[in-house]
């Protein structure tokens, strides 16, 4: 689970700006809190982030992206990093960027931090968080060399290595479990396979296999389809050959970007809309999506899947995310970055209504972050208001984040929506409009 993430001196965020999943002592929805006893939490479930166009909500999102592609998928060496300095001051274009985490893996908290620029990482740090003592694992400060390991940890000599062999540009964590060392393995699984980050332009990767026959979530996902009033009675996929898609030259160029668990829509690369090539065993396979319809007469009619709307193909792409976080078992962290984007207001409410109600446990561990515009779920009734955050900008250009528990006018019984189209708790577009009646510019909040 993620307790809390911080982010400084990119893109729109000059300063820190911290999200923290922690429950505050807000009384509403109570059966949404996780219960972490050991170390005397109480974490939340989901995080709802609002705000104005251009306000700093995918900024946000693409912070938390970079650190996932930075951490499991580095640049070669002397590589630059694609790092994104606040760039409305030239006093930060050369000042680091700060990334920091509070994760928790089954029932050990770490504190893991990092700052970069673009030429190299300038500090990383972990800790590991006990319940009345916190220990430094490892710290990499900015001179060459200077470097400290726990005593206590085994195979130093492996690990003091691996820290030598870390380029500039290169994570220390990344690189001691690319040399198979496990002591900080867990952290790294967490970037690698508890975080997933879903952007606008994110295709249905894992729904080739889960559409599959033999695979038990395929009903889930057709009866979801069906009560979702999508129109689709349930989703096929089957095997084609690559060479039938796409030409010897494509698919060798293509290749070598597939590694083990990725799927690639061949959309992305200028092929069929609905097709996805995987690795199996070392071979490229390659995997048709086929929606079936069901007529009144019974009888089922397959489409291609380029004939379903844009709205359609969304919620087909969200769907085995939401499966995935309403499983009991599940310890995912889903960010979705504009999750309303081309969905009715009621599929999107009752993505979100069905997720909280499946997840009423106090053990449940899996968690949601989501920015969207749509301010009918801007709503107490769905949400608590330590739930509920919203970015704004300032007139200097820099990004804050602010959670709505943090007003004293959101009241239990306020209607949230009313105060924040009105512009009372900011995140709106100041929008300057001119009347073509009297010529008169008027800015609206």
């Amino acid at each position: 689970m993620l307790l809390r993430f911080s982010v400084e001196n990119w893109m729109s965020f000059r300063d820190e700006a911290t999200l923290d999943l922690s429950a505050t002592r807000e009384k509403q929805h109570p059966e949404h809190v996780a219960l972490i006893k050991k170390h005397n939490l109480r974490l939340l479930p989901v995080a709802a982030i609002y705000g104005g166009n251009a306000s700093g909500k995918s900024n946000f999102i693409e912070a938390l992206n970079f650190v996932e592609g930075f951490t499991t998928d580095p640049p070669k060496a002397g590589s630059p990093i694609s790092v994104k300095p606040f760039r409305m001051d030239k006093g930060f274009a050369d000042r680091p960027t700060a990334f920091s985490f509070e994760i928790l893996v089954e029932d050990t908290i770490y504190d893991y931090r990092f700052s970069v620029t673009g030429r190299r990482v300038v500090r990383e740090e972990l800790k590991r968080i006990g319940v009345t003592r916190e220990q430094t694992l490892f710290r990499r400060g900015a001179l060459p060399g200077d470097f400290l390991l726990a005593a206590e940890l085994k195979d130093q000599d492996e690990l003091r290595f691996a820290f030598r062999g870390t380029q500039d540009n290169q994570l220390y964590l990344t690189n001691s479990v690319s040399q198979k060392l496990e002591e900080f393995r867990p952290v790294f699984d967490w970037f690698a396979k508890s975080l997933t980050i879903i952007r606008p332009a994110t295709h249905c990767g894992g729904l080739p296999n889960l559409t599959d026959d033999s695979n038990p979530r395929s009903s889930q996902i057709a009866k979801r389809l069906r009560d979702l009033d999508s129109g689709i009675d349930r989703l096929r996929s089957i095997d084609i050959s690559p060479e039938s898609v796409m030409s010897k030259e494509q698919l060798e160029s293509i290749s070598p970007n597939l590694r083990e668990g990725l799927t690639l829509p061949l959309e992305m690369v200028g092929g069929e809309d609905g097709v996805f090539l995987y690795i199996q065993n070392g071979k490229v396979i390659a995997r048709r999506l086929i929606p079936i319809h069901q007529a009144d007469s019974g009888e089922e009619i397959p489409f291609n899947y380029s004939d379903e709307s844009e709205g359609t193909r969304r919620l087909i792409d969200l769907l085995p995310a939401f499966l995935h976080l309403e499983d009991k078992r599940s310890s995912a962290v889903y960010v979705i970055d504009e999750l309303d984007r081309s969905l009715h207001t009621n599929l999107t409410t009752d993505l979100l209504v069905h997720y909280l109600g499946q997840r009423q446990t106090a053990l449940a561990r899996c968690q949601l972050i989501f920015t969207t515009h749509d301010t009918q779920v801007m709503t107490q009734d769905i949400f608590r208001r330590d739930e509920m955050w919203i970015t704004e900008r300032d007139r200097s250009g820099a990004s804050k984040l602010v959670a709505f528990s943090e007003f004293k006018e959101v009241r239990k019984d306020k209607d949230i929506r009313k105060s924040y189209l009105q512009g009372r708790l900011g995140g709106v577009p100041r929008i300057r409009t001119t009347s073509s009646a009297c010529g008169d510019e008027a800015a609206v909040r």
